[in-house]
């Protein structure tokens, strides 16, 4: 299928591992100029070298925290390969989990600067030269825990509530300049953010590895009907699509990549 964004140029944040690198490769094998970016001391040059061979891409580390940071990768990238038509958010951590009242504020304050302020800085960069275009697609990376909170992951799940809340705002805002903003949300997808979840809890309980999946899934997410963790490449497919002209009628939507596992039908 033709995407219809063959030399379009994409920003990814969040991309040296997992989701965030997968949509890049996606975006790259659809004849996309991809700029990857992600805190110093990770895997993004590694990511980056691994990439280069399907198109052109760039690797600027930055920590979507600091709005200094924030204003040089973006600067980086124009300089390197234009302005960005493609953003995606893929940027966050799980943040402070726990009893809720045991986590303090610096916690909340932490988890919410990283996956709801960060995707407000990147905007705030991504939107002005997507509407003097009159072209642009934002996928920010929301999850099922928006719309089912997880008791001991308060402060994750209210930060991609939040998500949520801002891509519906940013996409009434900007759709009237064809800048279409949308969320994707998975559930429990196999990446070295639930590899360390799940290496915590095989040691908590004394089991292996594999045994700590199972009974994560039996015990905390039982809607996932298809029994098994979901793959990055699963979740980069719908963010490549929202990225493309296939979906330019699709604003301020989401699609969740979850197994099943949101058990209504509200959105």
């Amino acid at each position: 299928m033709d995407l219809g964004i063959k030399g379009r140029i994409a920003l990814i944040s969040g991309a040296d591992s997992g989701m965030g690198k997968e949509t890049a490769r996606l975006l790259l094998e659809a004849g996309v100029r991809v700029a990857l970016t992600d805190k110093d001391g990770g895997t993004l040059d590694e990511a980056a070298a691994d990439l280069k061979r399907l198109g052109d891409v760039v690797a600027v580390t930055g920590d979507v925290t600091k709005a200094a940071d924030v204003a040089e990768i973006w600067r980086q990238v124009r300089e390197q390969l234009g302005a960005p038509d493609i953003f995606v958010n893929a940027a966050g951590v799980t943040g402070a989990t726990g009893d809720f009242l045991e986590v303090d504020d610096a916690g909340w304050l932490e988890t919410l600067d990283i996956n709801l302020m960060g995707a407000v800085r990147m905007c705030r960069e991504a939107i002005p030269a997507m509407r003097k275009r009159g072209w642009g697609r934002i996928v920010l990376f929301s999850s099922e825990d928006a719309v089912q909170p997880y008791v001991d992951e308060l402060a994750y799940c209210a930060s991609k509530a939040g998500i949520n809340s801002l891509a519906k705002g940013l996409s009434k805002a900007y759709g009237c300049d064809n800048v279409l903003v949308n969320t994707v949300s998975p559930a429990f997808i196999a990446t070295p953010m639930t590899d360390a979840m799940m290496r915590k809890r095989a040691e908590e309980k004394g089991v292996s590895f594999d045994e700590a999946i199972e009974s994560f899934l039996e015990e905390e997410r039982p809607g996932m009907v298809l029994k098994r963790r979901g793959k990055a490449e699963e979740v980069a497919a719908a963010a490549v699509f929202l990225c493309s002209e296939r979906a330019s009628f699709i604003n301020g939507a989401g699609i969740r990549v979850d197994s099943g596992s949101v058990f209504t039908v509200a959105s």
